[in-house]
């Protein structure tokens, strides 16, 4: 083992330092005196923790608020589901309730005379930081309509099927509204859906799709493929592909390439503009907290910002403020990805927006995806000693995680498989005060969010997966 036994204020360095957070963690608890199942280990990772302070910013659930049973406790409930849907900021109320006021007090006149945030202009307050998380330049972003819409918005501009290419290459296992979204154009098109798509799997007996072989597909089929359409990460085994080598892959076959990145977004680090992306779009209600519904994100590359051929649902909030209230119905369509917006946006959906962003500015991806390593290095860590792979009985309960190990190939979220029905492990968990994500067909989602999870949370979880454990064991054994 290393020696770990410096300063305090040394520690985060010595965690952070490697892509290999079991390790790190086994050498410093045992320089510690502690076992990493010890929850003064798990208190000692919240105190070195430098983001730890962002779990003040937001409302955390108590278990009695989550009637689920008769419990009364005003004990905060263990939420590990930021992959579904984020914390209310504290924030949130007030900035929703200021523009409810002006709404009150101005009327329609506060669109343009309003000491904050005039609503002719309310996209602004969100976008450069918006920009930041992605890792692209402002003119390529906008906030505007919800996921499903964008990903249209950007298949009417980048796929553009001939009869020799007029295929879209994504992952079998995609969302399913991404399928659905990519039938519908394929057959707006004229063409056939089924023979249309073309899907990578994972190879026998695996999980995950591996980048060399997404490589493949795209070499083997580019000839054909109008757009290569992928996750960022995906959202039931966790897995964050290898964006740029896709991106490049694709771009070598003269394939146009896009991303959902409903489940990357605010959760890993992102280089749009640098990897060249074509487009990409996203939700910002899960890692971006903006509330259930929260509008979405779209992101154009430069390369095409001055592209105005480029085919796309024109609205009048894509075109040039200057002239747009003249009414002239002369086109003037804004540069990059605000030239792609059709209506004039949310208001309240923009500020609830603003609220999460003002945390994300406390911060930086990189600082955060840190943290997010070294949680789900520790639970994947506590995983391991408690839930051996082996044989089942009471003494032995397994799980399996089905997310990628490499913590390079992974975000915020590890997938589990269990011995035993999932369902009955998601109940007992639920009853307990625990907020994870089931999945059909048999996974269940663990999501600590390194904005407001804390290490504390992760060794609950797993203590209490272990009394859920136990307890359906017992039952089945009866």
């Amino acid at each position: 083992m290393e020696d770990v036994s410096q300063d305090i204020n040394d520690v985060w360095s010595y965690l952070t330092t490697s892509y290999h957070p079991s390790s790190r963690l086994l050498s410093l608890s045992e320089s510690r005196g502690l076992q990493v199942t010890d929850l003064a280990f798990a208190r000692l990772l919240d105190q070195v923790n430098p983001v730890r302070h962002l779990r003040e910013e937001f409302h955390y659930p108590s278990i009695k608020d989550l009637d689920v049973n008769d419990c009364d406790s005003d004990a905060k409930c263990i939420y590990l589901c930021g992959n579904s849907l984020g914390l209310q900021p504290k924030e949130t109320r007030s900035l929703v309730n200021e523009e409810l006021e002006k709404w009150e007090r101005k009327g329609v006149v506060a669109h343009v005379q309003a000491k904050t945030r005039p609503w002719i202009s309310i996209e602004s307050t969100v976008k450069d930081e918006m920009a930041k998380i992605v890792g692209a330049e402002p003119v390529e972003v906008s906030v505007m309509n919800s996921l499903s819409v964008n990903l249209h918005v950007g298949m009417v501009a980048f796929y553009r099927p001939t009869q020799e290419r007029y295929k879209v290459l994504m992952e079998s296992k995609a969302f399913p509204s991404d399928h659905y979204a990519v039938q519908s154009q394929i057959r707006m098109h004229g063409f056939d859906a089924e023979c249309g798509v073309i899907t990578v799997e994972p190879r026998e007996n695996e999980e995950t799709l591996r980048t060399e072989d997404i490589v493949a597909a795209i070499e083997k089929h580019g000839e054909s493929v109008a757009l290569v359409l992928f996750s960022g990460v995906q959202y039931y085994t966790g897995q964050f592909f290898d964006i740029e080598t896709i991106t490049e892959a694709a771009h070598l076959k003269g394939c146009n390439v896009g991303f959902d990145l409903a489940h990357a977004v605010g959760n890993v680090p992102l280089k749009l503009h640098e990897w060249g992306v074509d487009f990409a779009c996203w939700c910002s209600y899960k890692y971006l907290n903006a509330g259930p519904g929260g509008i979405g994100g779209f992101f154009v590359h430069k390369n095409h910002a001055l592209d105005f051929g480029i085919p796309r649902m024109e609205g009048w909030w894509g075109h040039d403020l200057e002239t747009r209230f003249k009414m002239s119905n002369e086109r003037q369509l804004l540069p990059g990805a605000n030239g792609f917006c059709c209506s004039n946006p949310p208001v309240l959906q923009m500020v609830s927006f603003l609220a999460s962003l003002n945390v994300f500015n406390k911060t930086t991806m990189e600082e955060l995806r840190a943290t997010s390593i070294i949680l789900t290095g520790y639970l994947e860590l506590l995983l391991q000693h408690y839930f051996l792979k082996g044989q089942v009985d009471i003494n032995h309960p397994s799980l399996e995680v089905i997310t990628p190990s490499d913590v390079k190939q992974r975000g915020a979220q590890l997938s589990l498989r269990f011995s035993v029905p999932v369902c009955e492990v998601h109940n007992e968990l639920t009853q307990k005060g625990v907020v994870v994500d089931m999945r059909e067909p048999n996974a269940l989602r663990v999501a600590p969010a390194p904005s407001y999870n804390s290490f504390e949370d992760v060794h609950m979880f797993v203590m209490l997966l272990q009394e859920s454990f136990q307890k359906i064991l017992k039952q089945d054994a009866q």
